[in-house]
């Protein structure tokens, strides 16, 4: 086995400032880019490999569309928004992955996304309230894994068998992610997410391409360009499937921007923002993982990158509010994010 490659010593994106004294500080790197992959803005370790997480459920369902398997079990949009989804396990929710699961002939013990408790509040509250337990259906994962049964299906590949990286399903979601981040297929070696699907380690700039050419894709194949269009547009249509009702960053983005914004979130901190028809993607990743210094930064790095109109702006002001309250609601401090100089990192001597 490989070493590890040692993390970076990246730049402090957002302090944590109590008084006037720092208390806290997050590090991490951000990439903007164009679809060549070229970097038009960032800061920190961008051609160090990340772990994307959920960050790509809109390139892994588009192995639903291009297999022919979203045609083929008549796959509506909202089921489409739930494969990209990352949902905070509502009944809005649970009842389309249900309704998708029964239709492919199949049930929620065929999820091997695992349990955990629903993210929306409200619907854990009420769960105990009935006496009920959350079940795979309330997974955060649960519409992506539905997609993978689908894909899996369509293909002839054992529904046992939907998550093995050298299934045929698993294998076209590998390709179609590393075509359009611009790496050899062979540069992505799967390993475990917390669903179980297979996750890779790729560079924020190729993460960010991905996102470029998948919100802007004018130089895809035409048979793509019109799947990535139709996943940007339900995503646009759908913002509370892709999240959730309550204060989701993703939600909204693609609210406050009509979807002219595509943010995915990824677990331990990353995040992907495409910009339809501007040709432009954004990625980063908050190193430590901490999720209360990415909802700081993601829309500050926004506004500070001229991607928010005015309008949006004043939509996402809760989001941007710098303050930092105590318990009583006295200001006792501010989120400072921090915007270092930009300028591209070199590459490293070894490709991941």
């Amino acid at each position: 086995m490989a070493a590890p490659l040692a993390f970076p010593d990246n730049p402090v994106l957002v302090r944590f400032l109590r008084g006037r004294e720092v208390e806290s500080v997050h590090r991490g790197a951000w990439c903007l880019v164009d679809t060549s992959g070229e970097v038009l803005a960032g800061a920190g370790a961008l051609h160090h490999p990340v772990f994307a997480r959920s960050s790509v459920k809109a390139l892994q369902a588009l192995a639903l569309l291009e297999s022919g398997a979203a045609e083929h079990f008549h796959f509506a949009d909202e089921e489409l928004a739930l494969a990209l989804a990352s949902h905070a396990g509502e009944e809005r929710h649970t009842e389309i992955v249900r309704r998708t699961l029964e239709r492919l002939g199949l049930g929620v013990r065929h999820l091997r996304c695992g349990v955990h408790a629903p993210f929306d509040e409200r619907t854990r509250k009420q769960l105990r309230a009935q006496g009920e337990h959350a079940s795979a259906l309330h997974n955060n994962c649960s519409g992506k894994h539905v997609a993978f049964l689908a894909l899996a299906k369509h293909l002839g590949v054992p529904s046992a068998s939907y998550l093995d990286p050298e299934s045929a399903g698993q294998r076209l979601v590998r390709r179609i992610l590393a075509e359009l981040s611009g790496l050899a297929y062979e540069a992505l070696a799967p390993e475990v997410d917390g669903c179980s699907a297979p996750t890779f380690r790729l560079p924020l700039v190729n993460l960010a391409t991905a996102f470029a050419r998948l919100a802007s894709p004018a130089a895809l194949a035409p048979a793509r360009r019109a799947q990535a269009e139709r996943l940007t547009r339900v995503a646009a249509a759908h913002p509370t499937l892709v999240a959730g009702s309550a204060r989701w960053l993703d939600t909204e983005l693609l609210r406050a921007s009509g979807g002219r914004l595509f943010a995915k979130y990824g677990a331990e901190s990353v995040q992907v923002v495409g910009v339809l028809g501007e040709g432009r993607g954004l990625a980063l990743k908050i190193d430590d993982g901490g999720l209360r210094a990415l909802q700081a930064f993601v829309p500050a790095l926004l506004e500070h990158l001229g991607l928010l109109r005015a309008g949006e702006l004043e939509a996402l002001a809760s989001w941007r509010e710098l303050r930092l309250l105590n318990f009583a609601g006295l200001e006792v401090g501010r989120i400072d994010p921090v915007m270092p100089a930009s300028q591209p990192a070199p590459r490293p001597a070894v490709q991941p």
